[in-house]
């Protein structure tokens, strides 16, 4: 079974701010995560650990695209635990006064076989409160 997971919210904030958000290095440590050599420029690969300074999952992602304003989109991987890799795109509708948000991640099965932390429920969970929660409450304040 090949089904992407799809999380999309409706976000109260212009969309030139919710951009910004989702590519400026320094934006994105007070919602997402601390990725010090994010470029948002296709080619570029960035790492990140998740938060907490545990570093068990190192994540590298390379920008695959790029539409300003738009949509972004980079593959995602843990090259500690498997040679595979995933892609997540983001893309960003305008509505009036607000930003449809919608997150797809594809190719999760590629993860199946590292256990359940990498299970889809585990990514659907993490995805709804990083953007349902942590971006929303960011740009909504």
């Amino acid at each position: 079974m090949n089904t992407p997971i799809i999380i999309q919210y409706k976000i109260n904030a212009p969309i030139d701010k919710v951009w910004k958000a989702l590519t400026d290095k320094n934006e994105m440590k007070s919602w997402y995560f601390d990725i010090q050599d994010f470029e948002p420029e296709v080619g570029k690969v960035f790492n990140f650990y998740e938060p907490g300074g545990e570093n068990k999952y190192h994540h590298q992602c390379q920008i695959l695209e790029i539409i300003p304003g738009r949509l972004l989109k980079h593959s995602w991987s843990y090259p500690d635990f498997s040679p595979l890799k995933t892609i997540v795109t983001w893309e960003l509708f305008p509505e009036d006064h607000s930003v449809q948000v919608k997150l797809t991640h594809e190719g999760i099965e590629n993860f199946k076989d590292l256990g359940e932390n990498f299970s889809r429920e585990s990514f659907t969970g993490g995805w709804n409160s990083i953007i349902g929660d942590s971006l929303k409450t960011y740009l909504e304040k």
